[in-house]
């Protein structure tokens, strides 16, 4: 099964879904993530993916149109930015929204830098909940 994880930026989310597939789920899952306009991988999302075992550091964020055409048979839309701009796939894919809360928006109110990363853990945490339940959370 090919999934593709989808957000606006392909910064945090996204490349955390991705690397927590490829973690879990690599024989059942074959995982790839991109944004609707992509950025860079945030270094709060790749530091708290390392304190958690799993390193992205090295992971480019990337766009939808980066992706030479793959084919997927999920589209994953982490937030609701990538959701309402979603681009059109071909069938069979199916498109599924799954979405989580932004991490730098609920870190750009917090004082001090792990208060920030709370935010951060949180989010992986969940997102490593739901990839823990696939497929089956896809249906």
């Amino acid at each position: 099964m090919r999934v593709l994880f989808l957000c606006t930026h392909n910064a945090n989310r996204s490349q955390m879904a991705e690397a927590w597939t490829r973690r879990l789920k690599a024989a059942e899952i074959e995982a790839c993530s991109a944004g609707t306009e992509p950025t860079r991988v945030d270094p709060r999302a790749a530091e708290v993916m390392r304190e958690a075992g799993v390193d992205i550091a090295g992971q480019a964020s990337k766009g939808v149109g980066d992706l030479g055409g793959a084919e997927f048979d999920y589209v994953v839309t982490l937030c609701s930015g990538a959701a309402e701009a979603c681009p059109t796939f071909p069938a069979p894919t199916k498109t599924v929204h799954r979405g989580f809360d932004d991490p730098p928006r609920l870190a750009a109110e917090e004082a001090t830098e792990e208060g920030k990363l709370r935010h951060y853990r949180r989010v992986r945490d969940e997102i490593r909940a739901f990839v823990e339940s696939l497929p089956d959370s896809l249906e």
